[in-house]
């Protein structure tokens, strides 16, 4: 499956709370976008979301102060 040319788009959403008296990223939120995936690949596109944040460099220098969650909707 490929990832170009549109077929995956990702939206980031972030939670900052008040601590004390300084906003803070509390959470964030990647939703993922995949246009024309088959039906059979939708089991290793939920495989590898599972340990996604696991292995992103990003996500691992933030956790776990910074909670990271990960979603994909199939289009």
């Amino acid at each position: 499956m490929k990832a170009s040319g549109g077929t995956l788009i990702g939206r980031v959403t972030g939670e900052i709370e008040k601590d004390g008296s300084v906003l803070v990223v509390k959470r964030i939120h990647v939703e993922y976008e995949l246009r024309g995936v088959e039906d059979d690949e939708h089991d290793t596109v939920e495989r590898v979301l599972g340990f996604h944040a696991d292995k992103c460099p990003v996500a691992r220098s933030i956790s776990p102060q910074i909670a990271v969650t990960t979603s994909v909707t199939y289009v």
